[in-house]
């Protein structure tokens, strides 16, 4: 078998996915030709495939561990959507995946929040609202793969957060909420990867104003 022929592992996704965030960076790509790029990663299943979004952008260097079998051949790469597996929710089932590509994204009302969240976003606006929602679970885990997104997740007034699992590559994560362990009615775990996006967990408008006007 050719080694353009061997199938791709995840790591391998997101591995030619930074570097393409890495050519948004230097002026090589747009961000349409980004976002065109990572949906053919998405579908990639080839190192063939992964190969033909990088044979056109000079200096952009595969790890070493990515070139043992000098892949030929370059088709728009993918990088990996957060799975189940992400998630440490024995015996509650798959997580939700909500999926996003340069758009707006938002959950907010009564909506029914599962014990694990999958947020799979690139280059859009995203608003996860639980001060209404119907929630399954006192925890809810919520693991991020992200390019470019803005993401806010806004919580009710004695809800707490942990964001301390998200790691952010040329990316701001912050969190208005206080942390620690759970005691109110509702703890989010945010974990994952946000690349050159944002990420803000925060209490609404209202709550906010009213703790500035008591003084808390």
């Amino acid at each position: 078998m050719e080694p353009r022929d061997l199938r791709v592992s995840d790591a391998e996704r997101e591995h030619v996915g930074e570097l393409l965030q890495r050519a948004v960076g230097q002026g090589m790509l747009s961000l349409g030709e980004f976002t065109e790029r990572m949906d053919t990663v998405l579908a990639a299943k080839t190192r063939g495939d992964l190969n033909q979004v990088l044979v056109d952008l000079p200096g952009i260097q595969i790890r070493p561990e990515f070139q043992e079998h000098n892949l030929p051949g370059m088709s728009q790469a993918s990088y990996p959507a957060p799975t189940a597996a992400a998630f440490p929710a024995p015996g509650q089932g798959a997580p939700l995946v909500i999926k996003g590509r340069v758009s707006s994204v938002e959950r907010k009302g009564r909506w029914h929040v599962p014990p694990a969240i999958a947020l799979d976003t690139v280059a859009s606006s995203v608003t996860l609202d639980f001060t209404e929602a119907v929630m399954q679970t006192q925890v809810v885990r919520i693991d991020v793969s992200d390019y470019l997104s803005s993401i806010s997740i806004v919580l009710p007034a004695e809800a707490t957060a942990d964001v301390n699992g998200v790691e952010n590559v040329a990316s701001s994560v912050s969190s208005k909420v206080r942390g620690g362990a759970p005691y109110g009615p509702l703890h989010v775990v945010v974990t994952g990867k946000v690349r050159g996006g944002s990420l803000n967990v925060t209490h609404p408008l209202s709550t906010r104003l009213r703790k500035f006007f008591n003084g808390n």
